[in-house]
């Protein structure tokens, strides 16, 4: 699903949620394909919140030790983004990683973005839905064009 609601910046990035997901591995691959064909760079985000839930039982922590849960994001988008970057050399990757709400960091950087990209659903508990939480609020919110990316 593409919606295009406001005029993208010309000269902005391709900016992708990533999530760790299969969705996300898709919202990817279709990223840096937009990206290549755009002559653009590539801005992989990923975000986390205070508050986290661990296990498939969804037993629920507060994580504390903010400087390790960094750590463990920067990992994890790495090797989301492996293999990607060798496919297409001719993209420029800059990653970001913060403490805050997919949807609200997506948005900001949208601000400045040709488009933004993000997987249908993503590591929650209702990944049978069509729109998870985050691409439902940026269906309604994005500031530029966005698409929502299903797995095949």
């Amino acid at each position: 699903m593409v919606v295009a609601r406001d005029t993208p910046a010309p000269d902005g990035p391709v900016i992708v949620g990533v999530d760790g997901s299969p969705v996300s591995e898709a919202a990817v691959a279709f990223a840096f394909e937009a990206a290549s064909i755009r002559g653009a760079s590539l801005t992989a985000v990923m975000s986390w919140q205070d508050f986290l839930l661990d296990s498939g039982y969804h037993d629920t922590k507060i994580a504390t030790d903010w400087t390790q849960v960094e750590d463990d994001e920067r990992r994890l988008l790495a090797q989301r983004l492996a293999g990607w970057q060798e496919k297409y050399p001719d993209v420029y990757v800059d990653r970001v990683v913060e403490r805050d709400r997919a949807a609200r960091v997506l948005m900001r950087l949208g601000e400045r973005a040709r488009l933004l990209v993000v997987g249908s659903h993503g590591r929650g508990g209702f990944t049978g839905m069509l729109l998870g939480s985050t691409a439902r609020t940026l269906v309604h919110h994005a500031p530029c064009p966005l698409a929502v990316v299903r797995r095949s």
